[in-house]
């Protein structure tokens, strides 16, 4: 399903964030070396080639709330917008961070022209975050900045487990309808 919003679009999936073949900028979750690691990284990492890596290499070490945009080499998307969410528990304010990962992303997205984005979770894997609260922030904090940009006008959030992504689902019909 799609939602629309203030003439923006937004949409949930279950899937790979690197084959989001219609989307023009997908993002990483980054770590602070910009280095292929596990989870998004890994996969974004080996779907791009090495490239990818030494694309990064002169902007890190990136900060949590950072991002960073780069081509995207063999993925089929013009570019990787690389964000290093915070480690739960131990970059503080966490919340304040995660937020910052997600309006760095759609401006950098909005500096570059494109179109549409794909988010993964960020910071809820290896880096602990709590999903749920993690998924409001993610909503919240992309439903307030996506209405004011002129180029981004599609945003999707790709979810590894259908678990994850019927709760995103819900938190979107929840605050859209």
């Amino acid at each position: 399903m799609v939602w629309e919003y203030k003439g923006k679009k937004l949409e949930v999936v279950q899937g790979d964030i690197a084959s989001q073949q219609d989307i023009d900028a997908v993002v990483n979750a980054a770590n602070a070396r910009l280095e292929t690691g596990g989870g998004v990284a890994g996969a974004l990492h080996r779907a791009a080639g090495p490239e990818l890596a030494e694309a990064g290499r002169k902007y890190a070490p990136l900060a949590p709330g950072e991002a960073v945009i780069t081509p995207a080499f063999k993925l089929p998307n013009n570019k990787v917008i690389h964000c290093l969410g915070p480690v739960y528990g131990q970059d503080t304010p966490e919340d304040e961070l995660l937020k910052s990962c997600y309006e760095k992303t759609l401006h950098l997205g909005e500096k570059e022209k494109q179109k549409s984005i794909a988010f993964p979770a960020i910071s809820t894997g290896a880096f602990g975050y709590p999903f749920d609260k993690a998924l409001d922030l993610a909503v919240d904090t992309v439903i307030e900045v996506l209405p004011d940009l002129a180029h981004v006008d599609f945003v999707r959030f790709v979810l590894f487990s259908s678990k994850e992504a019927d709760a995103y689902r819900k938190a979107l019909e929840k605050k859209l309808v």
